[in-house]
């Protein structure tokens, strides 16, 4: 995972080429779920709102690369809904904890999931979140 959005992708272009460009890192990262996808690089699409849903502030919980590809270092848990959140099909990394912008492309979960009021936190369990720059 973690191929960046034309946003990032940018950030890092000027970083890497463009001398005196100093890109300013976000002060955190957060987990957000989709139910759809309108532009994957550009990180746009229907974020799963209200029913308690939070993005996850990832800080703490990303553990360091081995030859550049690493992983979630701990669980990261979303609050339990208290309605129905619908299927989630996709996740991306963001820069602030709504709003923002999205740091990696929107990618698609290896299973969508359809969930609902009452069910289970929905979790990403420890090295179930692979990173990496592509």
């Amino acid at each position: 995972m973690a191929d960046l959005s034309n946003t990032y992708e940018n950030r890092v272009y000027d970083w890497l080429f463009r001398l005196g460009e100093s890109p300013t890192r976000p002060p955190a990262l957060y987990l957000a779920l989709f139910t759809a996808v309108t532009d994957a690089e550009a990180g746009t699409g229907t974020e799963v709102s209200g029913g308690s849903y939070a993005r996850v502030n990832l800080s703490g919980l990303i553990g360091a690369p081995t030859n550049g590809v690493g992983a979630n270092s701990g669980a990261i848990t979303f609050p339990a809904p208290t309605a129905n959140w619908g299927t989630v099909t996709h996740f991306a990394i963001m820069d602030a904890s709504s709003a923002g912008n999205a740091v990696s492309v929107i990618k698609a979960l290896a299973a969508s999931r359809v969930i609902n009021n009452g069910d289970a936190a929905p979790e990403f369990a420890i090295g179930d979140l692979d990173l990496a720059i592509e």
